[in-house]
């Protein structure tokens, strides 16, 4: 698809994903993340405005021309670091306070999003984000569709789901890795800030 078009889905320019974006900020229940993660991120356009919330934040792709974009995108942000991965077999090594898998889980079979889920939970601290946002339509490319993959995430053990957003186009579901027993400050922005 990055043959053809260097951005195949207008991520910079439509609407519709510049909304989605600033829904998914908006849902993150840290103002800052210490380090995160986002893998598949395409030309990086989430990338820019996950970086303005993190102090470290890794994106990767699996495809070479799309890591290339995101690397000139985000050039200017020396805490940025864009690689070419794929997953889940390359999952990076360290831990992060925040996951972010978005338009990502929907490509791969039932089996590999659970483990890429997995992953996601391991290498999160205890308290610490994933944020899952996927496309629902039906899509040919897709080995299952949307609802599925936030069905996955919504039954893991160690995920407490503590914000969802559903519209007919997507699907975006906050959660935190479970502490044992959990801190009622990760479970509730107002309670953080001492409002309940």
């Amino acid at each position: 698809m990055y043959a053809h078009r260097p951005d195949p889905w207008q991520l910079a320019d439509r609407w519709y994903e510049q909304r989605k974006y600033a829904l998914t900020l908006a849902a993150l229940p840290e103002r800052h993340y210490r380090s995160a993660f986002e893998p598949g991120c395409s030309v990086g356009v989430l990338s820019g405005r996950l970086a303005t919330r993190c102090q470290a934040l890794l994106s990767c792709d699996r495809e070479e021309t799309a890591v290339a974009q995101a690397r000139s995108r985000l050039a200017h942000l020396p805490h940025v670091t864009v690689q070419q991965r794929v997953l889940p077999g390359d999952w990076p090594p360290g831990r992060f306070d925040l996951v972010v898998l978005s338009e990502l889980l929907y490509y791969f079979t039932a089996d590999d999003s659970g483990r890429l889920l997995d992953l996601a939970v391991a290498s999160l601290d205890p308290g610490g984000t994933l944020m899952l946002v996927h496309w629902r339509p039906e899509v040919a490319e897709h080995a299952q569709p949307g609802d599925a993959v936030h069905q996955q995430a919504r039954s893991h053990p160690e995920l407490v789901r503590i914000a969802e957003h559903t519209e007919p186009d997507f699907l975006l579901d906050a959660f935190v890795r479970s502490e044992q027993p959990a801190a009622p400050h990760r479970l509730s922005v107002a309670a953080a800030e001492g409002l309940r």
